[in-house]
């Protein structure tokens, strides 16, 4: 995937991030229970950090990274986005308890990235 497309994914989730915040913060928040809110807090959270690091990945110059490497470890990441914060998500908004078991796949996905960039980077 080029880094125009990762550009527009990256601001897409910036943008769900804070969408999905303000959702929470007015509408969810009075009905939601104390765990659920705390949830939600943790898949925002999660969802943020990732997405900065995907900017970060993203805007590293290509000769400090092997470049297979990168893209792994920014396709793991996207996708472990989706699946642990996008799963927690569904869970607090629809209830659905069989959906937490989507959240640690999504969390290993995040390991998975996070070890293929720590791998990606080449000696100068």
């Amino acid at each position: 995937m080029n880094k125009l497309n990762w550009i527009k994914i990256i601001a897409f989730s910036g943008m769900l991030c804070v969408v999905m915040g303000a959702f929470a913060a007015h509408s969810l928040e009075p009905i939601l229970s104390v765990k659920a809110m705390s949830a939600m807090r943790t898949a925002l959270l999660y969802q943020f950090l990732h997405t900065l690091a995907l900017l970060g990945i993203i805007a590293l110059p290509d000769n400090m990274l092997d470049q297979r490497r990168q893209s792994l470890a920014a396709r793991f990441m996207l996708a472990g986005m989706v699946l642990f914060s996008g799963s927690l998500y569904l869970l607090v908004v629809t209830g659905i308890t069989l959906l937490g078991m989507v959240t640690p796949i999504g969390g290993c996905a995040l390991i998975i990235g996070w070890l293929l960039l720590f791998t990606a980077a080449k000696r100068s």
